[in-house]
């Protein structure tokens, strides 16, 4: 089931989001669960014990901390949430697309254009969720969507896959034949022959290791940096992210 958030300091805000996706779920016969936030720190106390949501409208001009702020410190728990930014002005669009926000959305929400824009956000996830791994782990068969993967370790025959949220799960199997079955992602990376890594998770790229979101360091073999900052900076190009000289 979706789970859809919304934060804004101004109560009209969110009754107005609320009374929005009752009227969507009722029309388009959607299940969901949503949580709406008065205060940013509200959201980010949530994000920080793991709370993971699909969808989220983030105002932007807030009391204390600004929306875009506010997304940057959400990006630290989770890469993959499709951030909405609710605003009267357009002055910090650009800037919006830093955190890599989904739609910037201009105030008030109409109706059309709140259910036009429902119908993307959920597509989008529902593709994701498609793009996943069927695991044998000792607890049974477990799902694993790709964009919440981190990196996969092999030990011996051993694959521990290290999620987003702090869970490490194991199975039993070749990180060649994984590798092979990911190599139509563009998103993976194989930097060294015992890891492959999500790229979308990747914090700082140094000579001779790659530190990822959760602080884990995965070792550059010898001679191999340049070609692996070369395929990070493509990936990152593609994706449209940000540079600075």
């Amino acid at each position: 089931m979706l789970r859809i958030a919304f934060c804004d300091d101004d109560l009209s805000v969110l009754n107005e989001i609320n009374l929005l996706l009752q009227q969507y779920c009722t029309e388009r016969s959607q299940e969901m669960e949503y949580a709406a936030f008065f205060s940013p720190l509200e959201l980010l106390a949530e994000m920080e014990k793991r709370m993971h949501w699909d969808i989220l409208f983030l105002d932007i001009i807030m009391p204390g901390e600004d929306g875009i702020s506010v997304a940057r410190e959400i990006r630290q728990y989770d890469n993959t949430v499709k951030i909405i930014f609710l605003t009267s002005s357009s002055e910090f669009a650009v800037d919006s697309y830093t955190v890599g926000a989904y739609y910037y959305q201009i105030k008030p929400v109409e109706k059309q254009s709140f259910f036009r824009l429902m119908d993307a956000a959920i597509s989008e996830c529902e593709k994701a969720r498609r793009c996943g791994l069927i695991l044998r782990c000792k607890s049974g068969i477990t799902r694993v969507d790709l964009d919440r993967l981190e990196y996969c370790e092999v030990i011996g025959r051993t694959l521990l896959f290290y999620l987003e949220n702090g869970e490490i799960l194991e199975s039993i199997g070749s990180l060649d034949e994984l590798a092979g079955k990911l190599s139509q992602y563009e998103n993976f990376m194989r930097p060294h022959r015992s890891f492959l890594i999500n790229m979308e998770y990747i914090r700082h790229i140094s000579y001779k290791m790659i530190v990822m979101d959760n602080l884990a360091k995965i070792p550059i073999p010898h001679g191999k940096c340049s070609e692996i900052k070369n395929q990070y900076l493509q990936y990152a190009f593609q994706r449209k992210q940000v540079f600075l000289p």
